[in-house]
């Protein structure tokens, strides 16, 4: 540990993670750099980091207490980039960066938060070394005629039964039931084009399709409530995988149209990954499981 702490001001700690899977290659990728108290990275350097290592999100965890460890700290400060640009919310980069402070760590807490432009979020581990995180909800609003070019661009001539709004701009597109899996799974986009549809004040477009018996259910058959699949080309992101703070987004719109606080979700992006969600009000507790696949350096 005292290396993790101590490490030179051009060397940076890093890994890979692959959030909500339990097996590497699969759910959606992070990189965690950690940042020791007496070194800090500006965010010209943060974005050119993003950008090197190109995965949806790269996170940067810094000690913010003078005497604190990545050992023993229960405080640090968050932030997270695309290749593109600095994001508000990333859910799979939290559950990474606890992921990496539990277990490569070895820290001792059993709650951490983290300070971040969207408030404090909270991390903790739960039964099964799955961890959950608590994340701000996010309402929605229905919008139509605005947004027609960008709907079009994405589901092109699938039946949409509604389309809404969230105060954080993504974008809702409820699919009707009658829609299967296999045609949301078989969804193409081309940025190019969703990127110059009108207008462009929109962060992420999520499709969303109601939980079926028929084909929504996980590979031990306990079935899903809802699937979805998310595009964010506007952030450098074609696909993200599997995305925490889309969920932020369905699981309150999920709860007025299922009548219900608990949800097993899945996103059905080609890696794929299953999440637990609990709507509490202003919040969600969204759980899933971590796997770390690389360990390296960062030389700045």
């Amino acid at each position: 540990m005292a290396n993790l702490n101590s490490v030179k001001s051009n060397v940076l700690p890093v890994y890979y993670v692959d959030a909500f899977s339990k097996k590497p290659f699969c759910g959606n990728g992070a990189a965690v750099c950690l940042l020791p108290y007496n070194n800090d990275v500006d965010n010209h350097t943060r974005q050119k980091i993003a950008s090197e290592i190109n995965l949806s999100e790269t996170a940067f965890v810094k000690i913010i207490n003078e005497g604190d460890t990545f050992q023993n700290g229960k405080h640090f400060a968050l932030d997270w980039f695309t290749p593109l640009c600095q994001v508000p919310l990333c859910g799979h980069a939290t559950l990474a960066s606890a992921a990496v402070l539990f277990t490569e760590c070895n820290n001792e807490s059993k709650v951490l938060e983290f300070e971040t432009v969207s408030g404090i979020l909270k991390a903790q581990r739960e039964q099964d070394n799955k961890i959950e995180i608590d994340l701000p909800a996010y309402q929605s609003k229905p919008v139509y005629e605005k947004y027609e070019k960008v709907v079009k661009a994405v589901v092109k001539d699938l039946p949409v039964e509604n389309i809404v709004l969230s105060v954080c701009n993504k974008l809702l597109i409820q699919l009707c039931d009658n829609v299967t899996r296999k045609e949301l799974e078989e969804i193409t986009t081309n940025d190019a084009e969703l990127m110059t549809a009108e207008p462009t004040d929109i962060q992420d477009v999520i499709v969303t399709l109601k939980g079926s018996e028929k084909d929504c259910f996980d590979e031990e058959g306990n079935n899903y409530d809802f699937i979805s699949r998310c595009f964010s080309p506007w952030c450098g992101i074609s696909e993200d995988p599997v995305t925490g703070s889309a969920h932020s987004v369905l699981a309150p719109y999920w709860s007025n149209i299922l009548l219900k606080k608990n949800f097993y979700a899945r996103q059905c992006s080609r890696r794929g990954g299953d999440l637990h969600i609990e709507f509490l009000c202003d919040r969600i507790l969204l759980s899933g499981h971590a796997v770390i696949v690389i360990k390296g350096q960062l030389h700045l």
